[in-house]
């Protein structure tokens, strides 16, 4: 590597120092596209260092990996007529970009190599066979960075291995980092998961799960999936759906069979169908895929998982999202994410400009034509909302209330768009509910919109009913919290025969662990017994379960 001349320092690794990088467990790739220089940006230990360059030139493909150093190439801006600096730079991306010599793969770049030590220390990664590790790989583009991206995403966007809680209609589930799950609201179907039938208006244990670590769950109408560590998937509540007095009922976690051999990262509830991913980025659904649904000729009582046919089969999804009667998914590529949908289109909520239903999976193209990458997705009951990788809230699908926050009186919007009411905002997480939508922002500040009648939006701490908010406002009770949100989650189906039940709630999980919810409560929902002839809580109070 060419010797850089004053102001810049010479970054030299030494053995010592690559063997205890390999082995730490707090080093992370400078990330700007997770690997790429190009930002100029460098992380270490998650916190944002400083900055390497000043001007996207030059670096691309290189990256570094840091273990417990800091790293300077640069002490002043670039510039890229400086010919001494550009020297410097093409040789530390030579440098870079250089066989490491180090196992388990001589042949790999040290950022490489980085990239695949910490795959590695993922439990969905580790238990892949060498060729199903190769063969996702080439999936993602032929490098192990691309290969951490995409597991890191999926982290993410459903929260895998890490606390959650999720909203159902009249029920809610809450998952630990240690694996355990707790329950508790409406169980005439058993859907808590507690062997019996009876209302819960405190958070359960789960105790037939011990011995079992659960790394995400999924809530609907009177039915919950959970999903293991080592991908296998249990279901407990409504088997099928259909007539309220046709089908049966499972009140204890029961393992679902027909998965074996499917190793599922997670799992979505919708209002007549079921889906799962798995770890390869295949998505199965169960039910309702009749006509123009989910395209695989099954009727409400059909419970077998069939693999989504179409343009997703050559796709690497990421994440997918479940509405009443519809299913998102998010693409993972190279160049950036896309967004597909399948299933019913009325209210324009599959995004493609029109309302007509789709049996098989389409790209929304919108996204493209607007230049914006989307990052996370989330699925409302009749309506959608994007998380962009610049901050943007985009959404679409029916409009009943102010939930997609555009201010306007237009029944349904068939594209996406972007929500002006938050063009000064980067959002940083959101969440789509029944007729509510939710945006959580890189400053802390919480925002909300839609439906306001079961006091669900934190944003009547008077206890004041207002049918619908129709533009993004501070949820002033959520923000006088004041503690940094990680995860709000809205109730985003519906239960069509217990429609009291099925009145929406809210949940907000800290950064510190703690748990507060909101808005209807008749069933025990909340976590709390309300008091005498209350049915609502206008505002965010503490919910018994230290998820610290």
């Amino acid at each position: 590597m060419p010797a850089p001349a004053a102001p810049y320092t010479r970054f030299t690794p030494t053995p010592a120092c690559i063997s205890n990088l390999f082995h730490s467990s707090c080093f992370q790739l400078s990330v700007g596209g997770l690997g790429d220089l190009r930002t100029g940006s460098l992380l270490y230990e998650g916190k944002l260092k400083g900055n390497l360059l000043s001007h996207p030139v030059i670096c691309d493909n290189a990256a570094l990996v840091l273990s417990g150093f800091e790293l300077k190439l640069m002490q002043r801006p670039m510039d890229a007529t400086d010919s001494k600096a550009s020297v410097a730079i093409k040789g530390t991306c030579k440098f870079f970009r250089s066989p490491a010599n180090f196992q388990p793969d001589a042949a790999l770049s040290l950022p490489e190599l980085a990239a695949l030590d910490t795959c590695c220390q993922k439990a969905m990664f580790k238990s892949m066979k060498h060729e199903e590790k190769e063969k996702l790989k080439q999936r993602c583009g032929g490098s192990w960075k691309l290969v951490l991206g995409y597991l890191l995403v999926g982290e993410k966007n459903y929260r895998r291995e890490k606390s959650q809680v999720i909203a159902g209609p009249g029920h809610s589930i809450v998952v630990t980092t240690k694996g355990e799950v707790y329950s508790f609201g409406a169980n005439s179907s058993g859907q808590l998961g507690l062997g019996n039938t009876e209302d819960q208006f405190k958070p359960c244990l789960i105790r037939s799960l011990q011995g079992i670590r659960i790394t995400q769950a999924a809530v609907g109408s009177r039915r919950t999936m959970l999903v293991s560590d080592i991908g296998s998937v249990y279901t407990f509540g409504q088997d099928a759906w259909g007539s309220e007095y046709l089908v049966t009922y499972t009140s204890s976690p029961k393992l679902v069979e027909s998965l074996k051999g499917v190793f599922v990262v997670q799992a979505s509830i919708g209002g007549y169908f079921s889906a799962v991913l798995s770890r390869e980025g295949q998505v199965y659904t169960f039910s309702w895929g009749r006509d123009e649904r989910l395209g695989h000729r099954s009727d409400l009582t059909d419970v077998e998982p069939r693999l989504l046919s179409g343009p997703l089969e050559n796709a690497l999804v990421v994440q997918i999202a479940a509405g009443n009667c519809y299913l998102l998914m998010l693409a993972y590529q190279p160049t950036g994410m896309s967004v597909y949908s399948v299933g019913c289109g009325l209210g324009g909520k599959l995004g493609h400009g029109r309302t007509r239903s789709l049996g098989i999976p389409q790209l929304i193209e919108h996204f493209q034509v607007l230049d914006v990458k989307p990052l996370s997705v989330s699925a409302g009951a009749f309506h959608c909302a994007v998380l962009a990788l610049d901050g943007r809230v985009f959404t679409w699908g029916w409009s009943n209330y102010g939930c997609l926050g555009h201010d306007d009186i237009e029944e349904c919007v068939t594209l996406p768009s972007a929500v002006e009411g938050l063009e000064d905002v980067k959002a940083r997480h959101l969440s789509a509910g029944n007729c509510t939508t939710f945006v959580v922002a890189d400053n802390g500040n919480v925002y909300s919109f839609g439906w306001g009648r079961p006091l669900n939006l934190g944003v009547q701490a008077d206890g004041a009913v207002k049918e619908g908010v129709w533009t993004p406002k501070l949820a002033t009770s959520i923000v006088a919290l004041n503690e940094k949100v990680v995860q709000i989650s809205a109730t985003n189906t519906w239960d069509w025969v217990n429609q009291d039940s099925g009145h929406s709630h809210t949940f907000v999980l800290t950064e510190a662990g703690r748990l507060y919810s909101f808005g209807r409560g008749t069933k025990g929902q909340l976590g709390v017994k309300l008091a005498e002839g209350q049915e609502r809580r206008p505002t965010p109070d503490r919910v018994d379960i230290d998820l610290s």
